[in-house]
């Protein structure tokens, strides 16, 4: 009985082992995918469009895709989103103050759209680059910013 009994124990033991290891690897996920919207939602520059945008979204989900959406003042409404699995590098031209960021893709990976557009018809087409003003981002955000878009396709490869 009580080998019976040490073996349920090893058992159980091994089941929440496996069980809490589950739930940590979607929690990581979590955490990456909160960090990478975090930096760029923390160095995102308003002020350089205050003038035409009423408002912005800015998300990066957990599975996966890095969203950005404009809402300009005269009712036009922009979408970019390509999922992070598709990133291949990243570029910042600018000062040390304001300047742009660009998220590379590995081919026509980007989603742009738009609607409302009074001057013209709406878009729908790919790109391979998504570009977000920013302001204040340093050296070290952006290498930070790369690498955990690394880590967070590593994971999403594996969940795959």
């Amino acid at each position: 009985m009580e080998k019976f009994t040490l073996n349920l124990k090893i058992c159980l033991t091994l089941t929440m082992c496996l069980l809490f290891m589950g739930f940590s690897k979607f929690k990581l996920l979590d955490e990456q995918t909160d960090y990478i919207q975090q930096l760029l939602v923390g160095h995102y520059n308003e002020e350089l469009e205050t003038s035409q945008i009423k408002h912005y979204e800015l998300n990066v989900t957990n599975s996966g895709f890095c969203r950005y959406k404009r809402f300009f003042k005269s009712g036009k409404i922009e979408y970019f989103s390509f999922n992070l699995m598709k990133f291949r590098d990243l570029h910042y031209q600018g000062t040390d103050t304001t300047g742009t960021l660009f998220l590379y893709t590995k081919g026509d990976d980007v989603i742009v759209q738009t609607y409302n557009d009074k001057n013209e018809e709406d878009v729908d087409t790919m790109a391979n680059y998504m570009s977000i003003p920013v302001k204040k981002i340093e050296t070290k955000d952006l290498t930070e910013l790369t690498e955990q878009i690394k880590k967070t396709n590593a994971r999403l490869l594996a969940q795959k």
